[in-house]
């Protein structure tokens, strides 16, 4: 049974150590076990894949509901994955963390942390003015931000001041460094995007 990843979330960070005690940053994640909640073919959708639902759901409406009915459950995250072969999957059918290996490569999406608002210095790494030479209150200011006359106006995507955090982040070319199947843990190799109890997804990343 070949899928391309699950749903998971994120514990926090520890150190795992070898048998040959050298020790290693990993990051803790509960992979599954999730559950098949559609089967997505060519002929009825026009592409092949399997959707996979995560974590219980406190209340669904009446849609939602009528979607999940058939796999015997209710999920508040739902997620498409590819797969090799749709003939070894099932509506109701449950997915666990052994479909990973130690040493395989992995990319992890996560949403990162939330900072609230950020200035230019915290948000876009910018250097701030000088601190002399008669500048008093400009230390953590962005400068000039766009012409006088022409073009007379702010251009869209200026670096400025704002929200700072919550954003889609991709990290490719992580390990996974053991596995615990009857827990459903899965160690990674070094942080991952987003907040403790955050949700993630775990592709297999090919070489």
């Amino acid at each position: 049974m070949t899928i391309a990843g699950l749903l998971g979330r994120k514990i926090g960070m520890t150190t795992y150590y070898y048998d040959d005690g050298t020790a290693e940053s990993v990051t803790a994640v509960e992979v599954g076990p999730c559950t098949v909640t559609q089967v997505k073919t060519r002929a009825r959708d026009g592409y092949e894949a399997v959707q996979i639902g995560f974590l219980p759901a406190r209340k669904l409406n009446q849609a939602e509901s009528g979607h999940q009915s058939r796999s015997g459950g209710k999920f508040s995250h739902l997620q498409e994955f590819v797969v090799d072969d749709l003939a070894e999957f099932e509506v109701g059918q449950e997915l666990k963390a052994d479909i990973f290996e130690a040493g395989e490569s992995i990319k992890v999406i996560g949403v990162s942390k939330g900072r609230g608002f950020a200035g230019v210095v915290r948000r876009w790494n910018f250097s701030g003015g000088p601190k002399t030479h008669g500048q008093s209150d400009r230390h953590r200011s962005p400068g000039s931000i766009g012409a006088g006359t022409s073009p007379g106006r702010v251009w869209p995507g200026t670096k400025m001041s704002g929200h700072y955090g919550v954003d889609r982040k991709t990290i490719r070319g992580l390990r996974v460094v053991a596995t615990d199947v009857e827990k459903n843990v899965v160690l990674v190799r070094g942080p991952i995007p987003g907040a403790k109890n955050g949700i993630v997804r775990i592709e297999k990343q090919k070489i």
